[in-house]
């Protein structure tokens, strides 16, 4: 158990339209939306495409990879509940599809963030929800490499 899975904090308060989201969260799934008339991806969940105002997106499975845009560590919590977790770490995750998502890092030393770091994203309990947190993208080794290229 991590410490943001003790944290007794209010969770998302879902929508019609985020409500797909937190249930592919909950099965361990990273979706997002994507514009059925233009294409790009979408994050956070809404009824129009903001980039061209369709009302057409559907949601689709997403790599969960980002890279850390900006970041802040947070030593005093805005929220009470947060206080068994700090200090923690905030990040704009810019993701692999192109939207940009604030999120919490986990399992990583405040002093190693920096800005261009490759993350992956982590399903966290949090009361009834799993949230997505971001971990330290795992490089695979050489060796692991070259057993891969011999398959």
């Amino acid at each position: 158990m991590t410490e943001f899975e003790s944290l007794a904090v209010p969770g998302p308060i879902p929508t019609n339209i985020s409500r797909p989201f937190w249930d592919a969260a909950r099965e361990g799934r990273f979706t997002l939306q994507r514009c059925d008339a233009c294409g790009s991806w979408v994050f956070y969940p809404r009824s129009h495409c903001p980039h061209c105002w369709n009302p057409r997106l559907s949601w689709h499975q997403a790599s969960g990879r980002g890279t850390v845009k900006s970041f802040s560590a947070i030593h005093r919590p805005g929220h009470p509940g947060w206080t068994v977790a700090a200090p923690y770490v905030v990040a704009l995750i810019e993701l692999a599809e192109g939207p940009t998502m604030l999120s919490t890092l986990v399992d990583v030393a405040l002093d190693s963030v920096r800005v261009g770091m490759r993350v992956d994203v982590r399903f966290v309990l949090v009361g009834k929800f799993a949230l997505p947190m971001f971990a330290l993208l795992q490089q695979p080794s050489k060796e692991a490499d070259s057993v891969h290229s011999t398959q």
